[in-house]
């Protein structure tokens, strides 16, 4: 009997007509989209795991997912036959055999996400990026994501149902930088809480409000230090809207040669 191989794929995708990457009960979702691929290629239905169960609306440039099969089909052709299967707006990019124990998600040891905000709305990235509607202070940005760095309790920027024993979070990288007509904010961590890059774009947004009657929340610098330095059961309100959110890559530490790093 043939071994089972364990598969890794890196997807990228569209997140706009999904309602996220989890499978859910009467609801077209990027995960459920890709199992039905494997099946359609291998007559198989496989556990396919996920690194981050990004929400609906969201979009990923470097998702990674793994999958065990027995089946014969060389690793690197999954990715071709998959995308036959799969609809436009959801690609794979690679697809290769891992080491058994790999686990696409309690192996990574950061993600890094990015989010796309726009000072005029368009027709053609309305989907892609947040026209914000109100003028931004960029150097009152670049200093709220710089508190954002380190090890913190990001409870008040998780919702309320899906905080955890321990919502502590190591943030290696918060930055905020104009690319031409966009202000795009990267951050890069071992984890992230549910909704959590989101919440911390829109506080961010509304404390950087060149207009104070702007800013809905009534946030402060100093405000925002002491919600991220303080263990509290306030919640953030302001969520950034999804369709300006990307996943843009998972990273691994190396077990062996077939083991992927990813920066």
């Amino acid at each position: 009997m043939m071994a089972e191989a364990n598969i890794k794929i890196v997807v990228e995708y569209d997140g706009t007509a999904y309602a996220g990457w989890q499978i859910q009960q009467n609801q077209t979702t990027i995960q459920g989209m890709l199992v039905e691929a494997v099946e359609k290629v291998t007559g198989e239905t496989v556990n396919l795991i996920g690194a981050g169960r990004t929400d609906a609306g969201v979009h990923a440039l470097g998702q990674v997912a793994n999958f065990r099969i027995d089946h014969r089909l060389d690793p690197a052709r999954y990715r071709d036959a998959l995308n036959y299967y799969l609809p436009k707006d959801i690609r794979v990019k690679s697809s290769e055999e891992v080491p058994p124990a790999f686990h696409a998600r309690f192996d990574a040891v950061y993600r890094r996400y990015r989010y796309l905000v726009a000072g005029d709305s368009s027709a053609i990235f309305r989907n892609q990026r947040y026209h914000c509607p109100f003028e931004l202070n960029i150097g009152r940005l670049q200093e709220a994501a710089a508190v954002v760095e380190g090890e913190h309790d990001f409870a008040p920027f998780c919702v309320v149902a899906s905080r955890q024993e321990s919502n502590e979070c190591h943030v290696y990288h918060s930055r905020w930088t104009r690319i031409g007509p966009l202000l795009v904010y990267e951050v890069r961590a071992n984890r992230f809480l549910h909704s959590m890059v989101r919440s911390l774009v829109g506080s961010m947004l509304n404390l950087a409000a060149v207009d104070p009657d702007r800013n809905s929340l009534n946030l402060t610098l100093d405000r925002f230090k002491d919600i991220i330095g303080a263990t509290t059961d306030e919640r953030v309100a302001f969520t950034a809207p999804a369709h300006g959110l990307y996943l843009v890559s998972v990273g691994y530490q190396a077990k062996d040669s077939a083991h992927e790093i990813l920066r």
